[in-house]
């Protein structure tokens, strides 16, 4: 049985960069790899960005464990005055949930960022992971 594989899409808009691959665990380089560019391209210290890196690879984990084979998981990068908001989704499978907030993976996602939150409604999860733009 062959399958045919989507390329995945990237879109710039103003302080805005989006990126769309296909909800499987092969692509996630490519997420990552967009991660530690755009972050190194704003000046984050090699550790933050490793963190961040970190970051969009684990909430992108909790995304896969609960989309619907063929899916996709949109990654949409946000540069504010301040701070950079890395909003990851995905559609839901079924009556699948994001883990509850006291799960590990949350602690993780904590740490290694600012501030997240997550909302699931209407068949789709996303996950937001805000971290602080370094300082001049």
């Amino acid at each position: 049985m062959s399958q045919i594989l989507q390329p995945a899409a990237t879109a710039l808009t103003d302080n805005v960069v989006a990126v769309t691959v296909p909800a499987d665990g092969g692509w996630l380089g490519v997420l990552r790899t967009a991660t530690a560019g755009l972050a190194a391209r704003l000046r984050f210290a090699g550790d933050k960005i490793e963190d961040l890196r970190i970051a969009v690879d684990e909430a992108c984990a909790m995304l896969l464990v609960i989309a619907p084979p063929g899916g996709q998981l949109h990654c949409r990068f946000e540069i504010g005055d301040s701070e950079l908001t890395v909003a990851i989704s995905a559609p839901v499978n079924g009556k699948r949930k994001l883990p509850e907030q006291s799960a590990f993976a949350w602690k993780v996602l904590s740490g290694l960022t600012s501030r997240v939150d997550a909302e699931q409604a209407d068949g789709r999860a996303t996950i937001r992971l805000v971290t602080e733009l370094p300082t001049s």
